[in-house]
């Protein structure tokens, strides 16, 4: 086990599997300065790491994560001289900075929610890949909730894109939390689990992930979320036929061609560690 700080902890449950999780238990996870630069920390030392082909992102304690901590704020080392205006924007974008991370990292982020995923704890899992939820989750847009707008840390453009314009504009206006079965019913988790049983369900979607190639996972995260972005189908198909054809150089389909030949399961590996 590795730490980045207290705020958050560093393990690996499984070969090939890093668990990142928020430590606040005390606090339901609430961001706070140590709790987001671990994060960073986090994502950033296994960004580049070859034995970590999974993320799984998950909560210490009874919540995943409440949001922003109201009663100590974010206090970033870097605010002093600053007008209020000012070091306002420079914490909103320290915070909503990690969305993009999350999206360019490149491990599938599997969020494991367990008990409440308010405002920026939303948000952490709108930026996940895949979401499971355990029996206790609950789901909120609590920005608008404090008086501020619901359209924050990238929730207005991701949640939208999740579950379609008119329930994600309903959640946005009302605050009101979502439970794990209505999460379920319109589609912004894709799996739930007992609580108790919410890591193993979290690891079974890392291990079916880790059944396909490196390469070919990479690239599909990369693409599936640049074609949010892409006007028109035929831009997307060009994207396609590109990494594609990148794809197949990597020498993962041939093992997976001599596997079934073979009638065993394929040995992928990394593009570097071929001889």
């Amino acid at each position: 086990m590795t730490t980045t700080g207290d705020a958050v902890v560093v393990d690996r449950p499984r070969e090939q599997i890093a668990r990142i999780t928020l430590n606040r238990p005390e606090r339901r996870n609430a961001m706070n300065a140590d709790l987001l630069a671990g994060l960073y920390d986090a994502l950033g030392d296994l960004r580049d790491d070859p034995t970590c082909r999974v993320i799984i992102l998950t909560g210490a304690g009874a919540g995943f994560c409440a949001g922003l901590d109201l009663a100590e704020g974010v206090k970033l080392p870097d605010l002093a001289g600053m007008g209020r205006a000012r070091a306002g924007m420079r914490v909103q974008q320290y915070i909503a900075n990690l969305i993009p991370l999350m999206r360019s990292q490149p491990q599938p982020i599997i969020s494991a929610v367990n008990g409440a995923a308010s405002g920026g704890g939303l948000a952490l899992t709108l930026g996940s890949d895949i979401r499971v939820a355990g029996a206790s989750a609950r789901f909120n847009v609590a920005f608008i909730r404090v008086g501020l707008s619901a359209c924050d840390i990238g929730t207005s453009w991701i949640l939208p894109r999740l579950i379609g314009a008119s329930r994600a504009y309903e959640l946005m206006l009302t605050g009101r939390f979502v439970d794990a079965e209505e999460a379920f019913r319109i589609g912004l988790v894709t799996h739930l689990a007992p609580d108790d049983e919410l890591m193993d369900a979290a690891i079974g979607e890392a291990e079916l992930i880790l059944a396909n190639g490196p390469f070919g996972v990479r690239m599909t995260k990369e693409v599936m979320w640049s074609q949010l972005e892409i006007g028109s189908m035929q831009a997307g198909i060009d994207l396609e036929n590109r990494t594609q054809v990148l794809s197949s150089f990597a020498g993962d389909m041939e093992e997976a061609m001599a596997a079934f030949l073979e009638k065993r399961p394929p040995n992928f590996m990394g593009e570097d560690d071929r001889t």
